[in-house]
């Protein structure tokens, strides 16, 4: 026979299952809450992929179908019309060169996806490849007039190269898409330093800009993956959104780390800083795959 609870073992049980109950309705509550936040979490980031696969696809349709375009064209260019052909393999070296570059980019944010990037150290000459980046952009700042700066500040007496460790591939790659990024944000007739210096085995790089700078609101976002300051598809400042997120990721597996000073209207600097890798795995050699290309002589090589 079931012994019969008092009345105080009553009341003290009835507040027990009280508590439980108000204890798992606040589980449930506190559960309910964060299964919203996740679902606006997933909402947004499929809104963000669906602005990126617009602006990919138009990005790289684009080009595609110029480099046709011009190609047809010079099929049917008559004879002795030397600077029309010139004009049209200059653009489409343009259109081709900026493919490249925003597939780069592409490949690289799906490796970083699935988690195979690696660190490849090389014995890189530094000056060689910072040279070779505003080389590869000069006919983008040219388009607007931008002039662009190197400051190279280290104690070495051969000023025309400098050897560093470190995983030239990724490094090229970060600052190209820095370079990039400070030509499509400037000005017209705006300027562009980029200053270097090791210290302390610490490869430290700054892109100076004088464009339209970045507000507060902006930095809190500027790194993430999709995401752009202007989803405008026809917006005058062409890009994905995957840039800077690169460059993140690369310096989280170089051990570096990035800084950025910036106001709206008032330019922006981004500071990169990479320690120097203890070991080396090949010798870079950049091999630019349009070198061959050389406008303004009789020889362009195709």
């Amino acid at each position: 026979m079931d012994k019969l609870l008092t009345d105080e073992e009553l009341i003290s049980e009835l507040q027990r299952r009280c508590n439980e109950n108000k204890i798992s309705l606040e589980e449930q509550k506190t559960l309910t809450k964060q299964l919203i936040e996740l679902n606006k979490k997933l909402e947004e980031s499929e809104s963000m992929k669906g602005h990126f696969i617009s602006n990919i696809t138009n990005e790289i349709i684009n080009p595609f179908a110029s480099i046709l375009g011009l190609s047809r064209n010079i099929l049917s260019v008559k004879e002795n019309n030397w600077d029309k052909v010139r004009s049209m393999v200059s653009l489409i070296h343009s259109e081709a060169f900026n493919l490249d570059f925003q597939l780069k980019n592409i490949f690289s944010a799906a490796k970083i996806e699935a988690g195979e990037i690696n660190m490849e150290t090389n014995h890189t000459d530094v000056i060689q490849l910072i040279q070779s980046v505003i080389d590869a952009f000069n006919h983008e700042a040219i388009k607007k007039n931008i002039s662009m700066k190197f400051d190279f500040d280290v104690n070495h007496e051969n000023t025309k190269t400098f050897y560093f460790n470190t995983d030239a591939d990724k490094l090229k790659l970060m600052l190209s898409n820095l370079v990039s990024n400070a030509i499509k944000f400037n000005n017209e007739n705006g300027e562009i330093s980029l200053k270097v210096s090791v210290k302390k085995k610490i490869l430290s790089i700054c892109v100076i800009d004088n464009g339209i700078g970045i507000s507060e609101s902006d930095k809190l976002i500027i790194f993430d993956r999709f995401k752009k300051i202007n989803n405008n598809i026809n917006s005058i400042n062409p890009g994905h959104g995957l840039g800077l997120s690169i460059v993140k990721a690369f310096l989280e597996i170089l051990n570096g780390k990035i800084d950025i000073v910036s106001d709206l209207n008032n330019g922006s600097s981004f500071f990169i800083s990479i320690p120097e890798a203890e070991k080396e795995t090949s010798i870079y050699n950049d091999n630019n795959e349009f070198d061959d290309f050389k406008f303004g002589e009789d020889n362009i090589i195709l």
